[in-house]
């Protein structure tokens, strides 16, 4: 099964799903519980924390949800906020996700000595409800944008294009799409 979040990020050969951690919690485990798919796949757009460049592709099996306060250390959560399906000795590349897009890249860079390098709203709750369930999952991105003042502005310059690149690198990877 193919999933993507929805709104103006849909996909013809994708469910969209619902837009942040919570939609995408709710609405995939409806849909995990009446028609429990044998592979979940994430399709959608991603920001850089910088090694990454605009329409980069990109795929990950591991998220983690670490909001900005943590990174100045003015929270803390006691719960596991890292999930990963990936299975191998090569590191899996890790993607944020929170309900906030970020838009300070001095801050956001702390991500990457952290070892997250891009973010995307709705991964992580994406990959905790497959690894609930069991279900082999991973997903795969195209960053629109980088975590900068900007953040927007080229998010809505570059998503058509991403959406045009991941349909293309979609198909030409999964020929029954």
């Amino acid at each position: 099964m193919i999933v993507c979040a929805g709104n103006n990020e849909t996909f013809e050969f994708a469910t969209p799903l619902g837009v942040g951690l919570v939609e995408m919690s709710m609405n995939l485990t409806r849909a995990c519980l009446f028609d429990p798919p044998e592979f979940l796949l994430f399709v959608g757009s991603a920001g850089s924390y910088g090694n990454h460049n605009i329409l980069d592709i990109v795929e990950s099996k591991t998220s983690s949800n670490i909001e900005l306060s943590f990174l100045t250390q003015s929270a803390y959560t006691p719960i596991d906020n890292v999930v990963s399906t990936h299975r191998g000795n090569k590191k899996d590349l890790i993607v944020n996700s929170s309900n906030y897009i970020s838009t300070d890249f001095e801050l956001t860079k702390k991500f990457l000595k952290m070892g997250i390098e891009l973010e995307n709203m709705e991964f992580f709750a994406f990959l905790r409800v497959a690894q609930e369930f069991d279900i082999p999952a991973g997903g795969v991105f195209c960053v629109t944008n980088y975590t900068n003042e900007n953040a927007h502005k080229d998010f809505v310059a570059n998503h058509s294009q991403a959406k045009e690149k991941l349909t293309k690198y979609i198909k030409a990877k999964y020929e029954h799409v």
